[in-house]
């Protein structure tokens, strides 16, 4: 199961190994240098890697200082999937996804490491 050891602006460690480059996060996979067609806006676009597997909750880590915009548009198209959102800060997103991943939920989190 993968669960995220440490984070800081810009750097995360989950499992031993530790990425400089924003990710997406299931209990079993991750999903290295996650892209987004604008760096501080999230489309849904964004997020077909979660949407080819519609975890039942998704976190998503708007950034070290919660830049990243995540319009109420994309959280309503998620939630009409049957995907639970929670916005928050990344650090308060780590803490988030490793509490629910522990309780072995169908969670995934997309997470924005700097800004």
């Amino acid at each position: 199961m993968n669960i995220i050891e440490e984070y800081d602006f810009g750097r995360i460690k989950v499992s031993g190994k530790t990425y400089y480059r924003d990710l997406i996060i299931f209990p079993d996979k991750i999903i290295p240098d996650w892209w987004r067609r604008e760096g501080h806006n999230l489309y849904i676009e964004d997020l077909q890697k979660v949407l080819e597997r519609k975890p039942d909750i998704l976190i998503i880590g708007n950034g070290y200082s919660g830049i990243m915009r995540v319009p109420n548009n994309v959280i309503k198209e998620l939630e009409s999937m049957g995907i639970k959102v929670i916005v928050l800060k990344t650090q308060e997103a780590v803490n988030e996804y490793n509490n629910l991943a522990k309780q072995h939920q169908q969670v995934a989190a997309a997470l924005h490491l700097t800004c």
